[in-house]
């Protein structure tokens, strides 16, 4: 229809009359104008022959002044009468395909680039989505005629066009640069030209770089077959003295249990109540960086690894990238939560159900690691928690490396697609299930997830729940990553095993770098700042100047010394951001004749915990260097270096701080730099010296270091129970119960309303990187020994950071401790 001058005119005709009814928007236009090289000749390819769907794509072209693909291209010498080909044959009306070849414009374009008529070309691949505008779609009806993205007949398109045709989208894809696919031109038989040139199409229908949901095998199906789950029924029939049939007919039931079932009017139900409940509960959502995860999607199996705060992540991240034109995840789930009528909607969504445990289980691992296998081979994007469960202190979790473990394996057995992890952090205003979280905080057991706690949802919508920052942090290749960590990695052989000696010391160090890249995509809001602030004080309370003069200070640090290019910042100053979370009846106020007294109440002293601790990596660094001048005036560039090098790594390892060794020099002096700036210190020479004790610039600096205090105090409670115990005389696990239990006294001493204080997990990860570090060995029997001179260190650095009276206390409740005689 477009060879000819009449034939354009007639398709010009049709366009315009298709746009009396039609509207049409077009995705990441922008992104994809700067990728696309004007000097180059441009062939758009469309998946299947439809002419609404080409004058869709170029009527976007027109709008954008892109070439159009109904237009003449010249190809060397050559002129092609259009620039556009399809990739399937054209259907009837009855929607059956008949089986004519490939595109002759394909053919003759592969032609010329075998013969170097031509040096390059540039194949687009574009997708049209009728009635996939989320921000306008509300109409459950008209999902039954949303876009299937399968091949279907003239009357099928004539009705979604009526139906849907004011809400249609197009999607152009990275170009690919035909040159590049095949380095030897002149060897490539013109077949592989066409399946190398196409090939970026045909699989963006599957990856993440295009809108919407796609259509995987059936739960269950083709599971069976992989070698190594053949291999686990065979072992599962002999170990249970069963028939090989009923081995198999187990693994299809793993198999069924294990898949999602991705709908696509599930996913579209889905996003119109999940538009609907953002709204309610959400005063808005807050999307930064995305445009990376659009760019490295081309080409990429994407997993998503976002921090784990709420049971909406899941809903939420799915949400956000389906109305950014990007296929949403594949979810690793908890089996807890397929419950009745939740978990089939949640498996129609895409989420795929994982068993807690897998030990003792070998057939249900082997179908699992075969089912994850299969989404990664063929592209599809995953998304999974690396911290495994839902936070409920608000600080990054120590990653738990079962998933990651999988994926290493897989990519190892099979590395033909590139693996990308996308950190996402997802920070919360007010978290939804924030009475749940502050009844555990104070020591009340996890409750099992139920049904019915859709009703305590629904009853928290009266609740004002703020903005949520959604950040899409520095995507981590996994190519790279094991370049680093293991360069011979491409040379060894796996078959037949896929857990060399290095995979779990590579699987460690792979997520402490995603714990790491989370935290570099922080989103400081006010109900951050505000909780950092209020927790720093005695009494938990501040006049409203004075809260108002500590905020401002924060944000001109972190902006003075900004923590990540991914880390986001809220607007506004010091008084705004009181304002804002006064409006969230987080924080209580009291009047007098001198003016607004601002505090935390008892409820809510331990909530702001939580959210304090969201951003508390964010300031452990600048905290440590201004608690070092608590008890010294004075202390030189070169002292305080080295104070930090001795401690920074604990911090380093519990908080997933984002600075290296090698950094840390460079990252201080800006620090320091930044305290002078700000009055918080001065330099004399090579010496830093703090402000006078009555000014206002030494409280400000006290706050600032207390924000690691509690940190600190854990430290030295650990040291002093080690020392006091002896060389050799007490184990890992016996030294974490007593750190447990003398948190928990020393709270009530010291009135430290902070749960997370008394966590065995923080104390255990401290003693093992003690441990790592070298400060700790352990002998035969279990036994922990230290350095002789470990006392005289920790004392010298405690000095320097901790207050002589809680030493004091820790050490005499320590010894208490030693004193006591032994329980028969």
């Amino acid at each position: 229809m477009t060879r000819s001058p009449f034939h354009r005119f007639v398709f010009g005709t049709l366009r315009r009359l298709l746009y009396l009814w039609v509207r049409s928007e077009t995705i990441n236009q922008s992104a994809f104008g700067l990728r696309l090289d004007r000097s180059k000749p441009v062939f758009f390819v469309l998946q299947q022959p439809s002419l609404s769907d080409l004058a869709v794509v170029d009527t976007e072209c027109r709008k954008a002044g892109l070439p159009r693909p109904v237009l003449p291209v010249r190809v060397g010498d050559l002129q092609e009468p259009a620039a556009f080909f399809y990739l399937t044959p054209e259907p009837d009306w009855l929607g059956r395909q008949d089986k004519r070849g490939s595109s002759p414009t394909l053919a003759r374009l592969v032609a010329a680039l075998s013969q170097q008529a031509v040096d390059d070309a540039q194949i687009v691949p574009v997708s049209v989505f009728w009635g996939q505008s989320p921000d306008r779609e509300t109409s459950a009806w008209k999902l039954l005629f949303a876009d299937s993205w399968a091949v279907t007949g003239r009357l099928r398109r004539l009705v979604s066009i009526l139906m849907l045709g004011r809400k249609t989208r197009v999607q152009f894809s990275a170009p690919s640069s035909c040159a590049l696919v095949e380095q030897d031109r002149a060897t490539s038989a013109p077949c592989a030209w066409s399946s190398a040139c196409c090939g970026c199409t045909s699989a963006s229908r599957g990856r993440g770089d295009r809108p919407g949901p796609f259509a995987p095998a059936q739960p269950g199906q083709g599971l069976v077959h992989g070698p190594l789950v053949r291999q686990a029924i065979a072992e599962q029939a002999e170990r249970e003295h069963i028939a090989p049939d009923k081995a198999e007919a187990q693994a299809l039931r793993y198999g069924n249990e294990i898949a999602s079932d991705y709908a696509y009017t599930a996913i579209r139900f889905l996003e119109l109540v999940l538009s609907w409940f953002w709204n309610k509960i959400y005063d808005g959502i807050r999307v930064n960086h995305i445009e990376g995860v659009q760019d490295v999607a081309q080409g990429h199996e994407v997993i998503y690894v976002p921090c784990h705060r709420s049971h909406i992540d899941y809903l939420l991240l799915s949400y956000l990238l389906f109305r950014h034109g990007l296929t949403p995840p594949h979810i690793a789930a908890g089996i807890n939560l397929n419950m009745p009528m939740i978990g089939g909607l949640l498996r129609r969504g895409g989420a795929f159900f994982m068993r807690r445990s897998f030990k003792g289980n070998p057939l249900y691992t082997a179908v699992f690691n075969e089912y994850l296998y299969t989404l990664f081979s063929k592209g599809f994007p995953v998304e999974y928690f690396v911290e495994g469960g839902r936070s409920r202190t608000g600080r990054m979790l120590q990653p738990k490396t079962g998933m990651l473990a999988i994926t290493l394996r897989s990519f190892l057995r099979s590395h033909r697609l590139p693996v990308v992890f996308v950190p996402v952090y997802i920070g919360y205003e007010r978290v939804l299930e924030g009475r749940t979280y502050l009844g555990e905080l104070r020591g009340a057991s996890k409750k099992k997830e139920s049904i019915f706690d859709i009703f305590k949802v629904i009853g928290a919508l009266k609740q004002r729940f703020g903005q949520v920052w959604v950040n899409f942090g520095e995507p981590l290749k996994l190519a790279e990553f094991l370049d680093q960590q293991q360069p011979d990695w491409r040379t060894q052989d796996y078959a037949g095993q896929f857990r060399p000696a290095w995979l779990n010391q590579a699987t460690q160090r792979l997520g402490a770098r995603v714990a790491q890249r989370l935290n570099e995509a922080a989103a400081v809001n006010p109900v951050n700042l505000v909780a950092l602030a209020l927790l720093s004080t005695s009494k938990l309370a501040l006049d409203e100047p004075a809260l108002a003069r500590v905020l401002d200070l924060y944000l001109a640090l972190l902006r003075a010394v900004p923590y990540s290019p991914h880390c986001t910042l809220p607007e506004g100053d010091g008084q705004a951001l009181i304002d804002y979370v006064q409006g969230m009846a987080l924080v209580a106020e009291q009047r007098d004749a001198l003016g607004k007294i601002l505090y935390l109440d008892e409820h809510n002293a331990v909530l702001m915990t939580y959210y304090r601790n969201n951003v508390l990596h964010i300031f452990a660094l600048p905290a440590l260097l201004a608690s070092f001048f608590q008890s010294s005036a004075r202390i030189s560039r070169e002292q305080i270096l080295s104070f930090t090098r001795a401690l920074y790594p604990y911090l380093q390892a519990e908080l997933f701080i984002r600075w290296e060794a090698e950094e840390l020099e460079t990252v201080v002096d800006q620090w320091l730099a930044a305290f002078v700036e700000q009055g918080l210190l001065r330099l004399e020479g090579d010496v830093y010296v703090r402000p006078a004790p009555s000014s206002r610039q030494f409280v400000l600096l006290t706050l600032l270091s207390r924000a690691i205090a509690q940190t600190l105090q854990r430290f030295y409670m650990a040291i002093a129970l080690l020392l006091n115990a002896g060389q050799n005389l007490i184990g890992a696990e016996e030294l974490e119960d007593l750190c447990t239990v003398m948190a928990q006294r020393l709270s009530i001493l010291h009135g430290l309303n902070a749960p997370e204080f008394f966590d065995k997990s923080l104390f255990r990860h401290f003693i093992q990187t003690l441990q790592d570090q070298g400060v700790l060995l352990q002998d035969a029997a279990g036994k922990l020994g230290h350095h002789p001179k470990l006392g005289e260190l920790v004392e010298g650095a405690a000095k320097r950071v901790l207050p002589a009276e809680l030493r004091l206390s820790i050490r005499q409740v320590a010894q208490e401790r030693g004193e006591q005689p032994e329980r028969p």
